[in-house]
């Protein structure tokens, strides 16, 4: 069974498990899980990306030189649960600085619309705080934002991620490693 076939069907986390062991380095299936991201069936699509945001850390790093183009597919994503997922595999990313202008934009949009998922909200408040950490212009400005949002109002989730990024701010550390 191809890994199409197999994202094609309900699969479960040990077959994602089953499916990365089975990656070698040479043989393209990385890319071929990646390429199964942009299929136009909205199953394998998600499975993909679900195979993917189970990388080890050294096979994330692969993903790397793709930030670009799993940025265009969050922001452009409809499906939300496949765009909470591209919004994880993105934060475990490092981001240039200066960031990209629209997908902080973007961040800093959906982390307080309240049409939004909590998991997109709160992977947004994250991705938005490690984009701005090393700009003080935009930390201050992501700061005022979090402090508008009253934390009665937030989910939980949101509020933990909310607190996780103040708890960080005064420290000036990347979220990672804060623990």
């Amino acid at each position: 069974m191809t890994i199409r076939e197999t994202l094609a069907t309900r699969i479960s986390l040990n077959d994602i498990h089953e499916i990365i062991s089975r990656l070698q380095p040479e043989s393209g299936g990385k890319q071929e899980i990646y390429e199964l991201l942009f299929d136009e069936d909205e199953t394998v699509s998600y499975q993909a990306a679900w195979a993917l945001s189970h990388f080890s850390a050294k096979d994330n790093e692969w993903l790397y030189d793709k930030q670009d183009q799993l940025i265009n597919k969050a922001i452009n994503e409809h499906h939300a649960g496949k765009r909470r997922i591209i919004l994880q595999m993105l934060y475990r990313q490092p981001f240039a600085t200066p960031p990209r202008v629209d997908f902080l934009d973007y961040c800093l949009e959906k982390m307080i619309s309240k049409s939004e998922l909590p998991a997109v909200q709160s992977s947004c408040i994250k991705l938005a705080y490690e984009m701005c950490r090393q700009i003080p212009e935009l930390l201050g400005e992501l700061k005022s934002i979090l402090e508008m949002m009253e934390p009665e109002h937030l989910t939980p989730a949101t509020r933990s991620a909310r607190n996780h990024v103040f708890k960080a701010m005064r420290s000036g550390k990347s979220l990672q490693k804060l623990k």
